[in-house]
């Protein structure tokens, strides 16, 4: 063994140790576009060894930056990981939209955001049917919010590699999802920070808020469809819900949500907030 061996492989292990917040991002980034039941471990361990392995076939002579040499590789890594799962159920984003649709039309019935009973009355099932299927379909409506289409395995893992308008649209819904939640009434961005960002127990939100798990999760739902047509409003208006009665409480209080998340920033400063490989630079 020569001399420089050693270096290299101290070097070797400084920039795995240094790239290591770049795996839990690409993990973080995966699981929101599948069911719960993936196992986040089991990402995590598939990209960390990717990761050595990246360092280890590292060639800065290139001229490609390590994270992004590495972001390639580790996302192959956590395909690689879904590929040995069936987890892929269209049943998964049909009760998202039947949901949805219940809990918008008593929305704007109601003029109130309806009950998790009002809502499994409507559609004819469980309050428990409702709360158990949840923890699979907020992954599916998460994955959408930031731009993404839900699709299946096989469609997540042929996606090809963004082009740089594509990359620049991300990067501005992106910010535009940053600005949305920042711009959530206070315990609707309570929940979606504490349960999304700080992937905090539900029962731990609960309890700061002073309030049921339920009702948590009927926050947490209200605030996804805030999110969803708030975004929407700005980038794909054709997607956002119909609104109630522009006369109505509830349309006053969407209007000025939407008014607000447009004042948050330009799409310049939108765009500070990731690099120009879509990494966030500015913590959530």
């Amino acid at each position: 063994m020569s001399a420089e061996t050693p270096a290299i492989e101290r070097r070797g292990e400084d920039i795995v140790r240094a790239n290591m917040p770049l795996v839990g991002h690409l993990v973080r980034e995966m699981l929101a576009r599948v069911p719960s039941h993936v196992n986040r471990d089991d990402l995590l361990s598939a990209g960390y060894a990717a990761l050595v392995a990246a360092a280890r076939g590292f060639d800065p002579e290139r001229g490609v930056p390590f994270p992004r040499f590495a972001a390639a590789r580790v996302r192959g890594a956590l395909l690689d990981e879904l590929r040995g799962l069936d987890w892929a159920s269209r049943s998964v984003r049909q009760r998202a939209r039947r949901t949805d649709s219940a809990r918008e039309e008593l929305m704007a019935t109601l003029g109130r955001t309806p009950t998790v009973q009002e809502v499994a009355d409507k559609l004819g099932c469980t309050v428990e049917d409702i709360e158990h299927g949840e923890g699979d379909v907020h992954r599916a409506t998460v994955f959408s919010l930031q731009g993404f289409a839900t699709a299946t395995a096989d469609d997540i893992v042929t996606e090809p590699g963004a082009g740089p308008e594509e990359m620049l649209l991300r990067r501005e819904r992106f910010g535009y999802l940053r600005h949305a939640v920042e711009s959530l009434p206070e315990r609707l961005r309570v929940v979606v920070r504490g349960y999304f960002f700080d992937e905090r127990p539900m029962a731990q939100i609960a309890a700061e808020l002073g309030v049921s798990e339920s009702r948590v999760s009927q926050l947490r739902a209200e605030a996804l469809v805030l999110l969803r047509d708030g975004m929407n409003t700005h980038l794909d208006p054709a997607l956002a819900a119909e609104a109630p009665p522009k006369d109505g409480c509830v349309a006053r209080r969407r209007s000025a949500y939407y008014d607000k998340i447009a004042s948050r920033g330009t799409m310049q400063t939108r765009l500070a907030m990731t690099s120009p490989d879509g990494l966030p630079l500015v913590a959530a």
